[in-house]
């Protein structure tokens, strides 16, 4: 199982990205799935996740500016960041568990995407 994570970049504050988490080895149609970051110093966070069903829950610190979104089609997720701040800097991952119907939190995640880095200047 492979998660590919892409569209990280260099935005001013204000600006936006939208990642992408492209699943291959497995189809995750039944499994929850997520976005985690992890600043310079800090631990490791979930920002975002939606379940096998589309519920979606966002950490307190983006919700209204985050989106996340999942094509079963294309077996991917997207985190759309909009009005993004410099404290949003972080390497992003996405991740998913591994069993179906399983929340997504740090202690069930099974397998991780390689990081994309997210730098917003102010």
């Amino acid at each position: 199982v492979q998660l590919q994570a892409s569209g990280g970049g260099l935005v001013q504050a204000g600006g936006s990205l939208r990642l992408s988490c492209a699943a291959s080895g497995r189809t995750f149609n039944s499994y929850a799935m997520g976005w985690f970051r992890q600043a310079p110093g800090k631990e490791r966070e979930i920002v975002a996740a939606t379940s096998w069903s589309s519920n979606t829950y966002y950490v307190d610190s983006v919700k209204g500016r985050f989106t996340i979104s999942r094509d079963n089609g294309k077996n991917t997720v997207y985190l759309q960041m909009n009005s993004l701040k410099p404290e949003d800097t972080a390497v992003y991952y996405c991740a998913a568990p591994n069993r179906p119907n399983t929340i997504v939190i740090i202690t069930t995640v099974a397998f991780w995407g390689q990081g994309t880095l997210v730098t917003v200047s102010s």
